[in-house]
């Protein structure tokens, strides 16, 4: 289990804005909760605030497997606001994306509420709307975890990894280098498999996303020889425990090597 994250809300290089530089930070290091509660004012009367907020709560139940009842009260809220047809779908695409999270780490199977969310966000964003790479990268998910189809999923990372490169979105790039990477892995091609995760770390490094690089260090470690497979792994697990063993799902993979010591 060291390739499960997948929510990138707001996946472009970190903004300047002061309050989105102060978001962005907490977001970094693995404080969603905090990063929420610098939103929570202006989400209450702003939509695109609203979808931020939500997306970061979402993503704190996928990198801790705690939140759910937070996560689920942001959507309802920003559900219930007046919204355009893009954030109509990109509240489909986080209440998608929450129900898959929650089906993957199986908390409760939700695959039917994830399948028909992810559908309506396709439904509802225009096939030029900036969220369409994260869409297809998500239902590239879906169908690599949850249906087990993986020319499904290689190509919805491929449709979201030209889109993402095309805009500019570094962190959603370090997503889709990782994933395709992964599936390379699995068809014993270790040299691209190398090639995406040595992509996807330097493009957490670069945007500073802290609380992604301990997994990017990992999938490397993985097609890499020894030493330097170990030299990755042991960046991992000091990072892993600085951001105090986030992400959780990531815990299985140090637990050998905690009872050896």
């Amino acid at each position: 289990m060291t390739r499960l994250e997948g929510n990138v809300a707001d996946t472009a290089i970190p903004p300047t804005v002061p309050l989105d530089s102060a978001v962005w930070r907490l977001r970094s290091r693995g404080c969603w909760q905090d990063a929420a509660a610098l939103l929570e004012t202006t989400a209450a009367a702003s939509p695109a605030a609203a979808l931020h907020r939500t997306a970061l709560l979402v993503e704190c139940c996928m990198f801790t497997g705690e939140g759910w009842e937070r996560a689920e009260d942001a959507l309802r809220a920003v559900e219930s606001m007046p919204l355009t047809d893009e954030e109509r779908g990109a509240a489909a695409g986080e209440r998608g994306y929450l129900a898959y999270a929650s089906t993957l780490l199986r908390v409760r199977d939700r695959t039917d509420e994830a399948r028909a969310a992810l559908g309506r966000a396709a439904a509802l964003l225009a096939p030029d709307s900036p969220g369409r790479a994260l869409l297809d990268f998500r239902r590239g998910l879906m169908a690599q975890h949850v249906s087990g189809n993986a020319e499904a999923a290689e190509a919805g990372f491929r449709r979201a990894h030209v889109e993402a490169v095309g805009r500019g979105d570094a962190l959603l790039s370090s997503y889709t280098w990782r994933h395709l990477a992964a599936l390379a892995q699995e068809k014993g091609d270790l040299d691209r498999a190398r090639e995406g995760f040595t992509h996807s770390l330097r493009l957490r490094e670069e945007t500073g996303f802290l609380v992604g690089i301990a997994p990017a260090l990992v999938a490397l470690a993985e097609v890499q020889p020894e030493p330097e497979a170990a030299r990755l792994r042991t960046e991992a697990s000091r990072l892993f425990h600085l951001l105090d063993r986030v992400p959780r799902w990531l815990a299985p993979h140090f637990a050998p090597r905690a009872a050896a010591d």
